[in-house]
C-alpha cells in the first residue's frame, strides 16, 4: 500500500514539474529571472531523488509564487 502511495506522489510531482517547466519557459521575464527559476526547478528535481515529500512541498511553494507573480531576482 505504501508503495502505491509513493508511486502516486512520484507521478504527481513529475507531472507538476513538467507543468512548472512549461510555465517558466512561457513567462515574459528577463532571461536572468528565467534562469533563476530554472535553477529552482533543478533543485526540486534533485530533492525528489531523495525526499519526494519535501520536493512536493518545494514545488507547491514555487508554483504558488508563479501564480502570484513573485519571481526571484536575476543575477
Amino acid at each position: 500500500m505504501e508503495r502505491d502511495s509513493q508511486l502516486e506522489l512520484y507521478e504527481a510531482v513529475a507531472a507538476r514539474l513538467k507543468e512548472a517547466h512549461t510555465r517558466v519557459r512561457e513567462l515574459h521575464v528577463p532571461e536572468s529571472v528565467r534562469m533563476a527559476l530554472s535553477r529552482k526547478l533543478l533543485a526540486v528535481t534533485a530533492v525528489a531523488k531523495h525526499d519526494l515529500a519535501d520536493a512536493a512541498r518545494r514545488l507547491d511553494r514555487l508554483m504558488k509564487d508563479l501564480d502570484e507573480g513573485r519571481f526571484p531576482q536575476g543575477d
